[in-house]
């Protein structure tokens, strides 16, 4: 098969996936259709907005179908008039076996971890959140059950100690669209030796995994050591962002901060309660934990812009018994 009669129809809503859809657009692949969420009301005046992948499609005039139930018997008449030979998941959303059994090439996915590894809906802030050196992305036929196919490429890459979830992000999204381009290449090709993931582990329980994170889960826990609260705040940042909560004499109400980066400081000792903070109020910020401090440098006071210590400090000073909860 040639590559224009490779009919491929791509699924995905946000920026990450924008750049496997382009690399696939500039390499001349032909897609027959783009599937994205409907629009979502952002912004000051609740306004619609796309998707990302659906204003980079209209574009390039590719065609865009944004359905809401993906069950729907319009929709998969949509899809069936499409005709496509292979269909590409990238972050997108769980699909029916109807949508994708339904190409003769099969549907395959990109995700953001060496699967089996971190299966799950926020792989790239736990593989930090966990202190891990290594991570990677992986192409995978989809199954029924959700990030468990049949493996096709993987592709390794290292965490470093100054990463954070918004760098490793961006690392991943470039590797991850080179990666479904030798994927397409290679289905194109009739080349293909998927793996099945349960030869890659013994038992099941060697697995970690990635669940969706909530606001409740990003709580900064000052009991635990340096070293693991700012894998924390970093595997948080930029977002959803790591947070705590000031508690100052007097005060009845507790004043929310965002924590967005910082330095361990371990293998210190003290007599602080955990969370106790040590300041000067003009060039640092240190917390205390249980093998030490964090000294924090990058916050963001609730309602207020994302800034660095010394600019935060030039106009905010904390209490002398103030600590963080």
């Amino acid at each position: 098969m040639q590559k224009k009669s490779l009919r491929i129809l791509f699924m995905g809503t946000p920026e990450f996936a924008v750049e496997s859809l382009k690399a696939l657009v500039e390499n001349g692949y032909n897609i027959v259709g783009i599937v994205t969420m409907p629009d979502k009301p952002a912004g000051r005046g609740y306004k619609l907005q796309p998707s990302p992948v659906k204003q980079y499609a209209l574009q390039q005039g590719l065609t865009v179908l944004q359905p809401e139930k993906l069950k729907d018997e319009g929709f998969l008449n949509e899809l069936k008039r499409l005709n496509a030979d292979l269909q590409i998941v990238v972050a997108f959303r769980m699909l029916p076996e109807v949508v994708w059994s339904m190409p003769s090439k099969g549907t395959f996915n990109l995700h953001s971890s060496l699967l089996p590894q971190y299966r799950g809906a926020a792989p790239i802030n736990w593989a930090i959140i966990n202190g891990e050196k290594e991570t990677g992305v992986t192409t995978f036929f989809l199954s029924h059950e959700i990030d468990t196919g049949k493996i096709i490429f993987q592709e390794k890459t290292r965490i470093d100690d100054t990463d954070n979830a918004g760098t490793l992000h961006d690392r991943l999204m470039v590797m991850g669209a080179q990666l479904v381009l030798k994927t397409v290449n290679t289905i194109l090709e009739g080349n293909v030796q998927p793996i099945p993931q349960d030869k890659l582990f013994r038992d099941a329980s060697e697995l970690k995994a990635a669940p969706k994170i909530f606001k409740e889960d990003c709580q900064v826990d000052w009991n635990k050591s340096a070293r693991e609260i700012y894998n924390f705040i970093r595997g948080l940042s930029p977002y959803p962002g790591a947070w705590t909560e000031l508690s100052s004499a007097g005060d009845e109400e507790k004043v929310r901060f965002k924590l967005f980066a910082g330095e361990p400081i371990g293998n210190t000792t003290h007599d602080l309660l955990p969370g106790s903070i040590r300041t000067d109020n003009k060039t640092h910020l240190d917390v205390a934990v249980k093998d030490g401090f964090l000294r924090v440098t990058e916050l963001q006071l609730t309602g207020k812009k994302r800034i660095n210590i010394l600019d935060f400090l030039n106009g905010y000073s904390f209490e002398k018994e103030a600590r963080f909860s």
